[in-house]
């Protein structure tokens, strides 16, 4: 008698990854989508804090990038914080050259602060130290504002470096990236007194 085989049902791991796919690509459209709301927020609420369209002194936006890598890992963050660029994109009237170009930059300061943090203090940011997070983001507003302000001087070679411009901008980023950095803190600390862990391998990949 030939034997016959019974086709294998649906591996619950395949499944599993089926759903994992779907939550981070759920994820990575919300932050994104999260980023040009909470930068038309930011301007309402403090619109007394504006100098202008790209610079305010209180930037809550600025941490949502960071938070993008500590929560989504260097690839997956980078990627929502461009798709939240790009959402962005149609609140100002910029060449799309110059718009592209910003959105790259304002990339980049996260990875740069990430890899940076990683390479001298030899390991990865703990999201339930304050010192790391506070630490992180000042590496991050130094990086963003020089990349901008170098960036915005090759664009626009008839501009020269303004060294106080650059100066709001970083006492904006790291107003509002430190504010996001101490009501993330705070979160996670109410989140583990009801039982969730947020530290050793339940702590998100960055």
């Amino acid at each position: 008698m030939p034997v016959r085989f019974r086709p294998r049902a649906p591996s619950i791991f395949l499944k599993s990854n089926h759903i994992n796919c779907e939550m981070l690509f759920l994820l990575i459209i919300a932050l994104a989508v999260l980023y040009p709301a909470v930068h038309i927020l930011n301007g309402w609420l403090f619109d007394f804090a504006t100098i202008n369209h790209h610079i305010s002194l209180i930037y809550l936006p600025a941490f949502l990038r960071l938070f993008n890598l500590l929560v989504l890992g260097p690839v997956y963050g980078t990627l929502t914080s461009i798709l939240g660029g790009l959402f962005l994109m149609g609140n100002f009237n910029e060449a799309l050259a110059f718009a592209l170009f910003n959105i790259a930059c304002s990339a980049t300061g996260p990875l740069l602060a990430l890899f940076g943090f990683r390479l001298y203090f030899k390991r990865r940011v703990e999201l339930t130290y304050l010192r790391d997070l506070t630490t992180l983001t000042l590496i991050y507003c130094i990086c963003n504002s020089l990349i901008h302000h170098t960036a915005w001087q090759i664009l626009e070679t008839t501009r020269d470096f303004d060294l106080q411009e650059a100066a709001w901008m970083f006492v904006g980023d790291f107003n509002g990236a430190l504010l996001g950095a101490y009501l993330t803190k705070a979160l996670i600390d109410a989140l583990e007194k009801r039982g969730f862990n947020f530290s050793g391998s339940s702590q998100p990949k960055n």
